[in-house]
C-alpha cells in the first residue's frame, strides 16, 4: 500500500477521535444555543424560567449509566418500592434489588456481557447447522426462502471477515512504516519529541522528510492511535463476526421470551461510555459549572442495559422496553440498531405495549449513511408487517453546527422513515468517572429530542406524550432550501428533503407551542 493511501485510511479511522482531543469553547453546549442548535436556553430564559415543573421518568436502554457521575447527581431514578441490599424483590415485579434500573446483560453472579456477535453472525451460525454443504437444488420448497437468507448472511460475514483481515495486515504494514520513522527521529532527538521538534527539520535535508511523514500522522491519532484500532478490527473479527462465540451467560433462553426474568441489578455494567453520554444530553444538572448542561431539568434517569459491544438481542430490548413501562418511564432514549430482526413479532409486541400505555419511545436513526426507507434499520418505527407507523415512535437523524453541511456526513436519513434531525455532531457529554467527551453520533441525536420530550412534559404535564410528539414534529425549525451534501454521496440535496419533517428538533419553538395548546 502507497504512503498516500496509508494516509488517508488513518484520517478516514480516526476522524471520530480528533473531535476527543481537546475540547473548543464554541462545541461545548453549542446544541443548546440558537444557531442550528435547539434554541434550549432561550425557552429557559424567556419562558420556563418563571414556570414550576414536575418531574419526568426518563429510561435509557443503552450500555450502562454510571449513577455516580457529578453531573448526574440528583437526576437518577431510584425505585420507590425497593430496598436496597436486601435480596429481596420488594415491589414484587420480579427482579431483585432493582433499585436505579435494571440490566438484562448480568447475572446472578455478577457477571456481565460485554461484547457479543452481530446478529447477521448469529442467523449464519444457526442457519450452518442446517445449510452447511446443502446445494440450492436440494432445498425444498418449503425452505427456500430461509435458505436465501442463508446465502445472504453466509456472503456478508464472510466479506466482512476479509475485509477487515485485510485491513489489518495493510495497517500492521503501516505501524511497521512509522516505528521505523520513529525509531529514527527518536535517535536523532536522543528521545522522544514534540510536533514543534519535527517542525524544526522542515528544511533539513537528512531528517525533513521523516519528519514530515510523521507530523502528517500525529493530528490523526499517531502510532499509538493506529494500534487502537488494529486492536478494534481484531477486536470484531474475535467477537462480533465469530460464529462460535457465544456470550450467553444470563442463564436464560434467548428466543424464548417467556423467560422473562433474568439479567441482574448492575446498571453501569463494564463500559457504561456511551450510555453515560447519552444521559448527560437528556438531563446533566443545569448551572452547576460543571462540564454540560442537559436539554432537561426535573427528570430521573432509569437506567435500562440492554446494548453490548456487538448487536443486542431482540429479546433484551423487547424486555427493556417493558420494564421500562411498568416501572414508570414516561419516555425512552433508544440509540442502538442493527440490520436484522430475527424476533420482529416480539419487538412489535412490546412497543405496542409501551403505544398502549403512553409512552413515547425515541430512536437514533443510525450511523450508516443510508437511506433507511429502503435500507433495513432495527427497531424500526414501521416494520414490513405493518401499513402504519408506530404513534408513539420519534426517528431522529443527526445534524451539524455548519450551515453548508447541515445533516451529518454519517447520519441515516430518510423521508418517511426519519421523522425529524438533532444535533448529532461535536457533541460534549458525560462519561463514566466524572468525566466529559466530545463525540458524535445519531446516537447524541436522539437524546436531544428525548430532552425535550421530557422538558414538554415535566412543564406542561397535562399533555400525552403523542401530543408532546407532535408538538416537537410540527415545531422542527425549518431550513429553507438550504442544500447539504447527501450523507454517503458527494452530490448536494435540500437539508429538508432528508425526513418527514425536514427540519431540526427545536426546544423554543416547541415551547411556545405547548403554551399556546394549554392556555386554551
Amino acid at each position: 500500500m502507497k504512503i498516500n493511501s496509508i494516509l488517508i485510511l488513518i484520517t478516514l479511522l480516526f476522524a471520530g477521535q480528533v473531535h476527543a482531543q481537546a475540547v473548543d469553547k464554541k462545541i461545548v453546549d453549542w446544541y443548546n444555543g440558537k444557531k442550528f442548535g435547539m434554541s434550549t436556553d432561550k425557552a429557559y430564559k424567556k419562558v420556563l424560567n418563571k414556570k414550576t415543573s414536575t418531574t419526568v421518568i426518563v429510561a435509557v436502554i443503552d450500555s450502562g449509566v454510571d449513577i455516580e457521575h457529578e453531573n448526574l447527581k440528583g437526576q437518577i431514578w431510584t425505585n420507590p418500592g425497593e430496598i436496597a441490599g436486601n435480596g429481596i424483590d420488594d415491589d414484587n415485579n420480579g427482579y431483585i434489588d432493582d433499585v436505579h434500573g435494571w440490566s438484562f446483560l448480568g447475572n446472578a453472579k455478577g457477571e456481565n456481557v460485554k461484547e457479543e456477535q452481530l446478529e447477521v453472525t448469529r442467523i449464519y451460525a444457526r442457519l450452518d447447522q442446517k445449510y452447511k454443504g446443502v446445494s440450492v437444488v436440494d432445498v425444498p420448497a418449503s425452505d427456500k426462502e430461509e435458505y436465501e437468507l442463508y446465502t445472504q448472511v453466509r456472503e456478508e460475514v464472510e466479506k466482512n471477515v476479509k475485509s477487515k483481515e485485510s485491513t489489518i495486515e495493510n495497517l500492521d504494514k503501516a505501524l511497521d512504516f512509522y516505528q521505523g520513522i520513529d525509531e529514527k527521529l527518536k535517535k536523532h532527538f536522543n528521545g522522544d519529541y514534540t510536533a514543534d521538534d519535527l517542525k524544526s527539520l522542515e528544511k533539513d535535508p537528512e531528517m525533513g522528510d521523516a519528519a514530515q511523514k510523521m507530523l502528517k500522522i500525529i493530528p490523526q491519532g499517531g502510532m499509538e492511535g493506529l494500534e487502537k484500532y488494529i486492536a478494534y478490527l481484531q477486536n470484531s473479527l474475535d467477537f462480533h463476526y465469530n460464529t462460535a462465540f457465544n456470550a450467553r451467560i444470563q442463564g436464560d433462553d434467548p428466543s424464548d421470551f417467556s423467560d422473562s426474568i433474568y439479567g441482574s441489578n448492575d446498571v453501569e455494567g463494564p463500559d457504561a461510555m456511551h450510555g453515560t453520554h447519552c444521559s448527560g444530553i437528556i438531563g446533566a444538572v443545569r448551572g452547576n459549572d460543571l462540564g454540560n448542561e442537559g436539554v432537561a431539568t426535573n427528570i430521573k434517569i432509569m437506567s435500562v442495559r440492554a446494548v453490548p459491544d456487538g448487536d443486542e438481542r431482540d429479546k433484551d430490548i423487547a424486555m427493556a422496553i417493558r420494564y421500562a413501562v411498568d416501572n414508570g418511564a414516561q419516555v425512552v432514549n433508544m440509540s442502538f440498531g442493527k440490520a436484522y430482526s430475527p424476533y420482529q413479532d416480539e419487538v412489535i409486541a412490546a412497543i405496542r405495549y409501551a403505544e398502549s400505555r403512553g409512552v413515547l419511545l425515541v430512536h437514533a436513526a443510525g450511523n450508516s449513511a443510508k437511506d433507511i426507507d429502503i435500507e433495513k434499520n432495527y427497531p424500526s418505527p414501521k416494520y414490513p408487517s405493518m401499513s402504519e407507523k408506530f404513534t408513539n415512535w420519534i426517528e431522529v437523524g443527526a445534524s451539524t453546527r455548519y450551515k453548508k453541511s447541515l445533516a451529518a456526513s454519517f447520519s441515516n436519513y430518510g423521508d418517511e422513515m426519519v421523522d425529524i434531525f438533532a444535533p448529532g455532531l461535536e457533541i460534549y457529554s458525560t462519561v463514566p468517572q466524572s468525566e466529559y467527551l466530545v463525540t458524535q453520533g445519531t446516537s447524541m441525536a436522539a437524546p436531544m429530542v428525548v430532552g425535550l420530550a421530557a422538558l414538554l412534559k415535566s412543564y406542561y404535564p397535562e399533555l400525552s406524550m403523542i401530543e408532546i410528539k407532535n408538538i416537537i414534529l410540527t415545531t422542527a425549525k425549518s431550513t429553507g432550501d438550504r442544500e447539504t451534501p447527501l450523507p454517503g454521496a458527494k452530490e448536494e440535496i435540500e437539508f429538508n428533503k432528508l425526513s418527514v419533517t425536514g427540519g431540526i428538533a427545536n426546544t423554543y419553538n416547541a415551547v411556545k407551542a405547548a403554551e399556546v395548546i394549554t392556555a386554551n
